[in-house]
């Protein structure tokens, strides 16, 4: 007998604005019935800048490939995530191979698509953005438009790690910068991590991504960022102040 393919639905969720409960999340629907909910309850679905967009994760290929999509509000090492391998074949998406590293068993079934309806609704979760508050929106486009800025970066020894908005800070979005970038983590050099804050206002996002791009790529942006990660001691080896002590000269 032919099993119907399962139908796919991503639904965004959005805490209020200003609350410091709840986070965004990216809640994958099989068949009208929030799958996650019925197999764990330590903590959200994932971001959707992480499970969508051009490249994200739940974009099926031939390759089989595992994606997160839950983390306890504790971290993963702590109270578990919940996994799935996401494959295509043929017409069909198939997720399976259920996974949290917290428990023995996952308890949900294999899971079969129709690959049009999969891939149709993962561009549209992929392409709406009503959801999204202005600093969200702003945050999004600048961080496109800085990507795009390797000349800026290179100059000044950086790499830039995300444009940031928080429901609970809904008027301000945060740019982050590793210098000199991530790959003086994996092999154990100095680094550190900066942090600009910039408020935003009612204006048209698109309009404040493209005057906000133009202001930090105006200069040194070590120079107006405050250093947020890393260590002391790296910070010191580097020449930037460590936060709670003096700016250098």
């Amino acid at each position: 007998m032919t099993t119907e393919p399962h139908l796919l639905s991503l639904r965004i969720v959005v805490p209020p604005l200003g609350s410091r409960h709840g986070t965004v999340e990216c809640r994958p629907i099989i068949n009208g019935r929030d799958i996650l909910a019925d197999v764990f309850d330590e903590g959200p679905a994932d971001d959707p800048r992480y499970l969508l967009g051009p490249d994200a994760p739940l974009h099926a290929t031939d390759t089989p490939r595992e994606v997160r999509l839950a983390e306890a509000e504790c971290t993963e090492g702590c109270c578990g995530a919940v996994y799935v391998t996401i494959r295509r074949e043929g017409q069909h998406v198939i997720w399976s191979g259920w996974r949290n590293p917290d428990e023995d068993d996952v308890e949900l079934p294999e899971l079969r698509f129709d690959v049009n309806q999969y891939d149709l609704e993962v561009r549209r979760a992929s392409t709406d953005h009503s959801w999204e508050w202005s600093a969200r929106t702003v945050a999004r486009l600048l961080e496109e438009r800085l990507l795009e800025r390797v000349d800026w970066l290179t100059t000044w020894e950086c790499e830039l790690g995300a444009v940031s908005a928080w429901h609970w800070e809904p008027d301000q979005i945060s740019v982050f910068l590793f210098h000199p970038g991530r790959s003086a983590i994996r092999e154990d050099r100095p680094w550190v991590q900066f942090r600009m804050t910039l408020p935003i206002s009612g204006d048209d996002p698109g309009d404040q991504a493209k005057r906000l791009e133009a202001r930090l790529t105006a200069g040194d942006p070590r120079e107006v960022a405050e250093v947020c990660g890393g260590s002391k001691e790296f910070a010191d080896q580097l020449g930037y102040p460590w936060p709670g002590s003096r700016r250098r000269a």
